[in-house]
């Protein structure tokens, strides 16, 4: 036990009086709290990094995984424990994907449709979610219940088949621009938006002459470019992805075929003359259908990759403040 002696001062405070060996402990653990205290921003940097790198790893897992599939040799990758980096390297399951027969006009024909099909969309969008969102509008609130039925009610391939082809849209680059113009989902999240700006903005436009047309494109529109850029991103993707409307609409015409419809041909044909898995091991350098999806899927998404950055910071604002609902 450790002697405490208390007395009273002349001021009438109590103090605590320690003997010396009890002064000698609390030194050294206030030594101790001063050498953590100050090694604490030393060690802050480093365990802060350390797991922001576990963080990416772990989000980052799965494209990386697929990448490190597509570098390593078909046959090896069989065996598995292959995680972040390719056991043994090689090129030849991209290079099998990129000599498949139509694949530059897939991707001429999937960049057109992607490029052509997210402006005519967004054009479209932005126009209806316009004139929805206007209070004066007459045929508001009938207008919006029409496009979120839908959202729910679908024809079925058939009937929008023959409708399809009654128009003339199959065996036509049409096809895969056409319906996806109007969306309901993309109409209500920008009408949503506009809603979302001041009216004074509109009135005081109205009081030095402006029409509707000038309040949509100097007013409206460059306010709506978070919202913009969200829809124009879900619209690019979906495009970009697309291949069963090709196969579906346009499965004659080569000329008109997608990047994906081409690799999806290439990875059945890949999984039909594989064979087992024993045959595969046995072939020496041969790539396999896993391989061969992994590169695929790596061709596949690197566009998106590459502009989603650009696109982040408007993505989340415009989903947010365009998802609220009234």
């Amino acid at each position: 036990m450790l002697l405490k002696t208390l007395f009273v001062n002349t001021t009438g405070r109590f103090d605590l009086q320690l003997n010396p060996w009890n002064n000698l402990e609390q030194q050294s653990v206030a030594n101790a709290i001063v050498l953590a205290s100050s090694a604490l921003p030393s060690l802050y940097p480093i365990v802060n990094a350390i797991i922001m790198i576990l963080l990416v790893i772990i989000t980052l897992y799965p494209v990386l995984n697929t990448l490190a599939i597509s570098l390593n040799d078909g046959t090896d990758a069989l065996r598995g424990g292959i995680y972040l980096w390719p056991r043994k390297f090689t090129w030849k399951n991209y290079i099998t994907v990129l000599q498949k027969d139509n694949l530059l006009t897939g991707a001429y024909i999937t960049v057109s449709r992607t490029i052509i099909g997210t402006v005519l969309a967004l054009v479209s969008n932005a126009i209806l979610a316009f004139i929805i969102s206007r209070k004066r509008f007459l045929f508001k609130r009938g207008l919006s219940l029409f496009w979120v039925i839908t959202m729910y009610v679908n024809g079925g391939m058939i009937p929008t088949f023959l409708l399809y082809k009654g128009l003339g849209l199959t065996n036509s680059f049409a096809v895969y621009v056409i319906p996806g113009m109007v969306s309901a989902f993309n109409m209500l999240v920008i009408r949503t938006y506009m809603n979302g700006i001041p009216n004074s903005l509109e009135e005081s436009a109205q009081l030095d002459g402006a029409g509707y047309t000038t309040i949509f494109l100097k007013i409206y529109s460059p306010l709506c470019k978070p919202v913009y850029a969200t829809v124009a991103l879900f619209v690019a993707v979906g495009q970009w992805n697309s291949w069963f409307d090709a196969m579906l609409y346009n499965r004659m015409n080569s000329s008109l075929t997608t990047l994906q419809y081409e690799l999806m041909k290439l990875l059945s044909s890949v999984t039909n003359q594989g064979g087992s898995a024993e045959a595969m091991k046995n072939a020496i350098g041969a790539v396999t259908p896993t391989s061969v999806r992994a590169a695929a899927t790596i061709i596949t998404m690197l566009p998106i990759i590459c502009i989603y950055p650009f696109l982040q910071k408007y993505f989340v604002t415009g989903l947010t403040l365009g998802g609220v609902k009234e």
